[in-house]
């Protein structure tokens, strides 16, 4: 069964805010849902199906947004696929971070049923990552979209893989278990953006056929950084997403080292207006430099909004890591496919 086209529109969150505000989900919204697993020939099934009008492909993975109804009592570990808050944080990410490759890629972005941010802290206390709450239900759902999306939807084009925190932790654990048992797919990897969750040197060394990037065109590569701020650093702060002996590349200069990248080189960031709350391109002086010994880039942005919370500590820039440096992302996704190309002529 192929997919019709179904495309995030600016409308969208609106309508789906005020149908749940109001406890009532569209039909079109909870028909496919019901299922414990989703079947992913229904388009309801995914977020976005994209119309075909690029020569890229970008398969997104969204992050935890199964946050608050985790703590309620009883909840589930995991989001089921009607879940209000997941359905409404799902949209409003594709807003703020997918849209980044909407200009030069044929984005789609599967529903999935998600760890709680109360089991994802859990696992990480228990274990030292996430890899527990991903693998099982989570991994099986997201195999199956990329199963499906591999053999039904991609035609063989190059493609992109991108999250963010636990989206990104998902593109770590299919980059590490996922792409090793399916080579033909992974040779078409233009890039994997792991943004907003450690990769690390073990990753690295335990998976060689992997690859971290060295610079801002190098391609079948992993690009990851996390972003802070100068207390989480001077403090050594707990930070779920940080790992011991992450890689963190400068989005920026797209350099490894400690190389300071001034805010001047930022592009644009991506932010809403604090009278309209409406997202615009602006300048909050975000600059960026590789702290190597932590594994994070740190900015000295005036942006404000920083996570302050015990899990992520007291000045993490989690929630924007991708908005912050959004027109750097743009450009860098625009250079790794050309250089892709170009290497394939």
């Amino acid at each position: 069964m192929e997919l019709k086209p179904k495309t995030v529109t600016p409308g969208m969150i609106k309508t789906l805010f005020h149908a749940l505000a109001n406890g009532q989900m569209a039909e079109e919204l909870t028909s496919a849902y019901a299922a414990d697993a989703p079947d992913y020939s229904l388009e309801d099934c995914w977020l976005q199906v994209p119309q075909i009008k690029k020569d890229i492909d970008t398969f997104y993975i969204y992050s935890t947004v199964y946050i608050e109804s985790s703590f309620e009592e009883g909840a589930p570990d995991y989001a089921t696929l009607d879940n209000p808050e997941m359905l409404l944080g799902a949209l409003e990410e594709y807003a703020t971070n997918a849209t980044v490759y909407e200009e030069a890629t044929n984005v789609f972005v599967p529903y999935y049923r998600q760890s709680g941010m109360r089991y994802a802290v859990e696992a990480s206390k228990k274990t030292g990552g996430i890899d527990t709450a991903l693998s099982g239900i989570s991994y099986d759902d997201i195999s199956a979209a990329l199963d499906y999306y591999f053999e039904h939807c991609n035609g063989g084009r190059p493609f992109i893989i991108a999250g963010h925190s636990q989206g990104s932790a998902m593109v770590k654990y299919v980059l590490k278990n996922y792409f090793k048992k399916h080579p033909e797919y992974y040779e078409r990897m233009v890039a994997a953006y792991v943004i907003g969750y450690s990769v690390t040197k073990e990753d690295l060394a335990a998976n060689p056929h992997l690859k971290f990037a060295s610079g801002e065109s190098d391609t079948g590569v992993i690009i990851s950084y996390n972003t802070e701020g100068p207390k989480n650093v001077e403090e050594n702060a707990n930070n779920v997403v940080v790992l011991p002996n992450a890689i963190s590349i400068n989005p920026l200069n797209w350099k490894l080292d400690a190389t300071y990248a001034p805010a001047s080189e930022n592009l644009g960031s991506y932010l809403p207006n604090a009278e309209t709350e409406m997202y615009e391109i602006t300048n909050v002086g975000a600059d960026a430099q590789v702290v190597l010994d932590r594994g994070v880039i740190v900015t000295k942005t005036t942006y404000d909004q920083y996570a302050a919370a015990e899990d992520f500590g007291p000045q993490s820039f989690h929630e924007v890591d991708y908005t912050l440096y959004y027109n750097n992302i743009k450009d860098n996704v625009a250079k790794r496919i050309a250089a892709y190309q170009a290497g394939k002529q």
